[in-house]
């Protein structure tokens, strides 16, 4: 019997510490952090403020400073790309429902990833110049913005990895329709 009371504790013991440091975990996310002349794109190395639209912040595990990517497609790309082995605890992107400026969006518009729905395959690039995933705080205003610019609605697990990983085709690598000439 004291065998089967030592056993019944340490279980107990074990879900404590599970609870504690799941709830640990989810205080620790920290919250996103506002946009400045030092902010510079993950890929690109250039400063975040040179390029308009959607941005992401992705902050990864043990790291006290988000990296930071000019477009939203960009901070997937990383997530998913297999080269970039690091724990992401949080990505934050731009609701532009509630950006007030499609070029710069403002930094209370900060919103987890994990809860936004996402416009691809839409008329409107990236700060790139390249197909965006355009995230939004509510699926009624993603529905909007893809009935007026096209594309369609999805989750951040339904965007596809062929999205964000494969190779962007722009206007400017189009054949020309008289010619035919890459533009």
């Amino acid at each position: 019997m004291n065998r089967l009371m030592r056993l019944a504790a340490i279980a107990a013991v074990a879900v404590t510490i599970s609870a504690c440091s799941e709830q640990q975990s989810a205080v620790e996310a920290p919250q996103p952090v506002a946009l400045s002349e030092e902010s510079v794109g993950h890929y690109c190395n250039m400063t975040i403020l040179e390029h308009t639209g959607p941005k992401a912040q992705i902050h990864l595990a043990g790291n006290p400073h988000p990296i930071w990517f000019s477009q939203v497609r960009d901070g997937i790309a990383f997530l998913r790309s297999p080269e970039e082995q690091q724990d992401a605890v949080v990505t934050y992107v731009n609701d532009m429902g509630k950006a007030k400026d499609w070029d710069f969006p403002e930094n209370d518009t900060w919103i987890d990833a994990s809860e936004a729905w996402f416009v691809i395959g839409s008329r409107k690039t990236g700060g790139m110049g390249t197909p965006e995933v355009i995230p939004f705080g509510s699926e009624t205003t993603a529905s909007s913005f893809a009935a007026d610019n096209g594309g369609m609605v999805v989750r951040l697990d339904g965007v596809p990895d062929a999205y964000v990983l494969g190779p962007v085709v722009t206007d400017a690598d189009m054949p020309n329709p008289v010619t035919g000439a890459i533009r």
